[in-house]
Protein backbone atom coordinates (compact mmCIF):
# COMPACT_ATOMS: atom_id res chain seq x y z
CA UNK A 1 0.00 0.00 0.00
CA UNK A 2 1.36 3.20 -1.12
CA UNK A 3 0.96 6.85 -0.23
CA UNK A 4 -0.05 8.46 -3.30
CA UNK A 5 1.51 11.26 -4.78
CA UNK A 6 -1.41 13.29 -5.43
CA UNK A 7 -2.39 13.02 -2.08
CA UNK A 8 0.89 14.40 -0.39
CA UNK A 9 0.42 17.67 -3.23
CA UNK A 10 -3.15 17.65 -1.63
CA UNK A 11 -1.88 18.10 1.85
CA UNK A 12 0.90 20.13 1.01
CA UNK A 13 -1.71 22.66 -0.88
CA UNK A 14 -3.53 22.88 2.03
CA UNK A 15 -1.05 24.00 4.22
CA UNK A 16 -0.52 26.96 1.40
CA UNK A 17 -4.41 27.50 1.10
CA UNK A 18 -5.84 27.36 4.60
CA UNK A 19 -8.87 28.30 4.20
CA UNK A 20 -12.58 26.99 3.92
CA UNK A 21 -13.31 28.70 0.47
CA UNK A 22 -10.39 26.49 -1.02
CA UNK A 23 -11.09 23.65 0.96
CA UNK A 24 -14.57 23.60 -0.01
CA UNK A 25 -13.33 24.31 -4.13
CA UNK A 26 -11.12 20.95 -3.37
CA UNK A 27 -13.52 18.78 -2.18
CA UNK A 28 -12.99 16.32 -4.35
CA UNK A 29 -9.02 16.36 -3.87
CA UNK A 30 -9.88 15.52 -0.21
CA UNK A 31 -12.01 13.32 -0.45
CA UNK A 32 -9.76 10.82 -3.04
CA UNK A 33 -6.83 11.88 -0.84
CA UNK A 34 -8.70 11.10 2.84
CA UNK A 35 -9.84 7.26 0.46
CA UNK A 36 -5.92 6.59 -0.09
CA UNK A 37 -4.81 7.88 3.78
CA UNK A 38 -8.08 5.13 4.42
CA UNK A 39 -6.83 2.36 2.56
CA UNK A 40 -2.80 3.18 4.26
CA UNK A 41 -4.11 2.97 8.20
CA UNK A 42 -6.99 -0.09 7.65
CA UNK A 43 -3.40 -2.13 5.93
CA UNK A 44 -1.27 -1.09 8.83
CA UNK A 45 -3.68 -2.26 11.32
CA UNK A 46 -4.05 -5.33 9.30
CA UNK A 47 -0.37 -5.50 9.58
CA UNK A 48 -0.42 -5.09 13.67
CA UNK A 49 -2.75 -7.14 14.19
CA UNK A 50 -0.66 -10.39 12.81
CA UNK A 51 1.67 -9.45 15.91
CA UNK A 52 -0.69 -7.50 18.71
CA UNK A 53 -3.82 -7.33 20.12
CA UNK A 54 -5.75 -4.04 18.77
CA UNK A 55 -8.70 -3.02 20.56
CA UNK A 56 -9.51 0.43 18.27
CA UNK A 57 -8.87 2.41 15.31
CA UNK A 58 -9.06 6.05 14.83
CA UNK A 59 -8.41 8.33 11.74
CA UNK A 60 -8.57 11.92 13.24
CA UNK A 61 -10.59 14.50 11.74
CA UNK A 62 -9.22 17.11 9.29
CA UNK A 63 -10.99 19.60 10.55
CA UNK A 64 -9.53 21.46 13.78
CA UNK A 65 -11.04 22.86 16.69
CA UNK A 66 -10.17 26.08 17.07
CA UNK A 67 -11.53 27.35 20.14
CA UNK A 68 -8.92 27.90 22.39
CA UNK A 69 -6.16 27.80 19.95
CA UNK A 70 -4.38 30.80 18.62
CA UNK A 71 -3.58 29.11 15.31
CA UNK A 72 -7.69 30.22 13.80
CA UNK A 73 -6.69 27.88 10.77
CA UNK A 74 -9.37 25.51 9.94
CA UNK A 75 -8.12 22.15 8.71
CA UNK A 76 -5.29 20.02 10.12
CA UNK A 77 -2.71 19.62 6.51
CA UNK A 78 -2.11 15.96 7.81
CA UNK A 79 -3.50 12.57 7.91
CA UNK A 80 -3.42 11.05 11.20
CA UNK A 81 -4.46 7.99 13.27
CA UNK A 82 -3.88 6.21 16.78
CA UNK A 83 -3.97 2.27 17.36
CA UNK A 84 -5.15 1.64 20.93
CA UNK A 85 -3.90 -2.15 22.27
CA UNK A 86 -6.47 -4.17 23.19
CA UNK A 87 -7.76 -5.56 27.04
CA UNK A 88 -6.73 -4.28 30.96
CA UNK A 89 -3.85 -6.69 30.26
CA UNK A 90 -2.68 -4.69 27.16
CA UNK A 91 -1.29 -1.04 27.34
CA UNK A 92 -0.59 2.16 25.27
CA UNK A 93 -1.04 2.20 21.47
CA UNK A 94 0.51 3.25 17.88
CA UNK A 95 -0.06 6.66 16.16
CA UNK A 96 1.16 7.44 12.79
CA UNK A 97 1.08 11.24 11.26
CA UNK A 98 1.33 11.62 7.66
CA UNK A 99 2.19 15.30 6.81
CA UNK A 100 4.77 16.50 4.14
CA UNK A 101 8.02 17.50 6.14
CA UNK A 102 6.71 16.57 9.22
CA UNK A 103 5.56 12.98 9.43
CA UNK A 104 6.49 10.94 12.29
CA UNK A 105 4.86 7.61 14.07
CA UNK A 106 5.49 7.16 17.80
CA UNK A 107 4.20 4.49 20.25
CA UNK A 108 4.09 4.19 23.90
CA UNK A 109 1.77 5.93 27.05
CA UNK A 110 1.17 9.61 25.84
CA UNK A 111 -1.00 10.93 28.64
CA UNK A 112 -0.92 7.77 31.36
CA UNK A 113 -3.55 8.71 34.13
CA UNK A 114 -2.33 9.40 37.62
CA UNK A 115 -2.60 6.21 38.86
CA UNK A 116 -0.66 4.80 35.88
CA UNK A 117 1.83 7.64 35.98
CA UNK A 118 2.52 7.38 39.79
CA UNK A 119 3.05 3.28 39.38
CA UNK A 120 5.37 3.67 36.72
CA UNK A 121 6.92 6.72 38.48
CA UNK A 122 7.42 4.00 41.47
CA UNK A 123 8.93 1.49 39.35
CA UNK A 124 11.25 3.95 38.01
CA UNK A 125 11.88 5.12 41.79
CA UNK A 126 12.62 1.75 42.48
CA UNK A 127 14.88 0.64 40.07
CA UNK A 128 15.19 1.99 35.72
CA UNK A 129 17.74 -0.13 34.50
CA UNK A 130 15.19 -2.71 32.85
CA UNK A 131 13.65 0.46 30.65
CA UNK A 132 16.95 1.74 29.94
CA UNK A 133 18.17 -1.99 28.65
CA UNK A 134 15.29 -1.44 26.60
CA UNK A 135 15.91 1.82 24.84
CA UNK A 136 19.41 1.21 24.52
CA UNK A 137 19.63 -1.82 22.82
CA UNK A 138 18.43 -2.75 19.23
CA UNK A 139 16.69 -2.45 17.15
CA UNK A 140 15.16 0.08 19.11
CA UNK A 141 17.74 3.00 19.57
CA UNK A 142 18.49 2.25 15.70
CA UNK A 143 14.49 3.28 15.19
CA UNK A 144 14.09 5.87 17.61
CA UNK A 145 17.14 6.93 19.10
CA UNK A 146 18.13 5.53 22.97
CA UNK A 147 15.46 8.04 24.92
CA UNK A 148 11.73 8.81 25.37
CA UNK A 149 9.37 11.66 24.45
CA UNK A 150 7.02 13.21 26.41
CA UNK A 151 6.32 16.29 28.59
CA UNK A 152 8.29 16.64 31.82
CA UNK A 153 8.15 18.45 34.86
CA UNK A 154 10.97 20.96 35.33
CA UNK A 155 12.11 19.01 38.49
CA UNK A 156 11.31 15.83 40.66
CA UNK A 157 7.59 14.97 41.62
CA UNK A 158 6.14 15.70 45.02
CA UNK A 159 7.15 12.58 46.99
CA UNK A 160 10.29 11.99 44.88
CA UNK A 161 14.35 12.96 45.36
CA UNK A 162 15.22 15.82 42.99
CA UNK A 163 18.41 14.01 43.53
CA UNK A 164 17.47 10.48 42.50
CA UNK A 165 19.94 8.81 39.67
CA UNK A 166 16.62 8.23 37.48
CA UNK A 167 15.04 11.29 38.15
CA UNK A 168 14.95 12.38 33.83
CA UNK A 169 12.71 9.78 33.96
CA UNK A 170 10.27 10.05 37.16
CA UNK A 171 9.36 13.48 36.03
CA UNK A 172 8.29 12.49 32.58
CA UNK A 173 4.56 12.93 32.38
CA UNK A 174 4.25 10.72 29.17
CA UNK A 175 6.68 7.65 27.84
CA UNK A 176 6.55 8.11 24.22
CA UNK A 177 9.12 6.52 21.45
CA UNK A 178 9.14 8.58 18.38
CA UNK A 179 10.83 8.08 14.75
CA UNK A 180 10.31 10.73 12.21
CA UNK A 181 9.61 9.63 8.48
CA UNK A 182 11.43 11.12 5.41
CA UNK A 183 8.62 12.22 2.41
CA UNK A 184 11.28 9.57 0.43
CA UNK A 185 9.54 7.23 3.35
CA UNK A 186 6.33 8.35 3.02
CA UNK A 187 5.95 7.82 -0.53
CA UNK A 188 7.61 4.86 -0.21
CA UNK A 189 5.84 1.50 -1.87
CA UNK A 190 7.36 0.42 1.73
CA UNK A 191 5.52 2.60 3.77
CA UNK A 192 3.39 0.25 5.25
CA UNK A 193 6.26 -1.93 5.94
CA UNK A 194 8.18 0.44 7.18
CA UNK A 195 5.90 1.24 10.14
CA UNK A 196 4.86 -1.93 11.19
CA UNK A 197 8.46 -2.98 11.55
CA UNK A 198 9.31 0.07 13.70
CA UNK A 199 5.95 -0.59 15.80
CA UNK A 200 7.22 -4.44 15.86
CA UNK A 201 10.47 -2.51 17.18
CA UNK A 202 8.70 -2.00 20.23
CA UNK A 203 7.37 -4.98 21.75
CA UNK A 204 9.81 -5.45 24.39
CA UNK A 205 8.89 -1.70 25.61
CA UNK A 206 5.50 -2.16 25.37
CA UNK A 207 5.80 -6.11 26.97
CA UNK A 208 7.92 -4.01 30.09
CA UNK A 209 5.48 -1.32 30.82
CA UNK A 210 2.41 -3.37 30.26
CA UNK A 211 3.70 -5.42 33.39
CA UNK A 212 4.47 -2.53 35.14
CA UNK A 213 0.69 -1.19 34.80
CA UNK A 214 -0.60 -4.62 35.89
CA UNK A 215 1.54 -5.38 39.06
CA UNK A 216 2.30 -3.84 42.41
CA UNK A 217 5.96 -3.01 43.72
CA UNK A 218 5.52 -6.72 44.75
CA UNK A 219 5.33 -8.54 41.13
CA UNK A 220 1.85 -9.39 42.62
CA UNK A 221 -0.64 -9.33 39.86
CA UNK A 222 -3.53 -6.23 39.86
CA UNK A 223 -6.17 -8.09 37.25
CA UNK A 224 -8.06 -10.92 37.98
Amino acid sequence: MQLEKQTSQYLTDLKKNNQREWFHEHKGAFQKAQNNAKDIFQSIRNDLEKHDDIDTFKLYRIYRDVRFSKDKTPYNPHFAGSFSRKGESLRGGYYLRIRPGESFLAGGFWQPNKEDLFRIRKEFEYSASEIREIINNEPFRSIFGAKLEGDELKTAPRGFGKDHPDVDLIRKKGFVAVRKLSDKEILSKDLTEIVDNSFLALRPFFDYMSEVLTTNLNGESLIG
